[in-house]
């Protein structure tokens, strides 16, 4: 599975604010969940912490869907 590219503005962002902005969940209580059921990877590894800064280049994964964080 390819990832998609999502932009940002600034050089990071909080692993919740990206599921959403990669629109891979729909609000911010949707990815607290996913995150503490351990649904979500970055870079290959489960996270469970919702505010995991991320950085250009990171890729997340929730399911069958995969983005990256690309810089604005």
């Amino acid at each position: 599975m390819e990832p998609v590219d999502v932009p940002i503005t600034d050089n990071s962002i909080r692993l919740g604010q990206f599921l959403k902005l990669a629109s891979l969940i729909d609000s911010g209580a949707d990815a607290k969940a996913v995150i503490a059921e351990g649904l979500v990877s970055v870079n290959g590894e489960v996270e469970i912490r919702r505010g995991r800064q991320l950085r250009p280049g990171d890729t997340v994964t929730l399911g069958d869907q995969a983005a990256r964080v690309a810089g604005g």
